[in-house]
């Protein structure tokens, strides 16, 4: 990931960091259309083996609108991640705003069966119109 805001945070031993990205030449800011991307990098610092099983997203807008999105696994996938793996993705949402945050929580189940739930830290989502960081 580069020198950018990056957000992390870890729960039972599994970290996971996020990097959000403006993407200026996609957005609209005249029909109220702003559209970031964030990357995610989830590392398994933990002794036992996980699978992401499911992903909750809130994501809240300028306004404090607030949209929530649940699903399985994420981009498609249900990674596997032994001890000292790492998993990958990118994904994207945009707001009616030009700032807003997001954050949320994987499901998660160890080799023994046990659900785990891991914390999402809560990132900016912030447009060159906005102010500054909400988050």
């Amino acid at each position: 990931m580069t020198d950018e805001i990056v957000y992390e945070r870890t729960t039972e031993g599994i970290t996971v960091r996020v990097l959000p990205i403006f993407l200026d030449e996609q957005s609209e800011p005249e029909r109220g259309h702003y559209l970031w991307a964030y990357q995610v990098l989830i590392v398994n610092r933990g002794a036992r083996t996980v699978q992401l099983m499911r992903r909750h997203w809130i994501v809240t807008d300028a306004f404090g609108r607030v949209q929530e999105v649940e699903g399985e696994g994420v981009v498609g996938e249900q990674p596997i991640l032994a001890p000292g793996a790492q998993f990958d993705y990118t994904s994207g949402t945009p707001l009616p705003t030009p700032s807003g945050f997001m954050g949320g929580s994987y499901l998660m189940r160890d080799d023994t069966g046990r659900e785990l739930t891991v914390a999402i830290p809560t990132f900016s989502l912030n447009s060159p119109e906005s102010a500054g960081h909400l988050h």
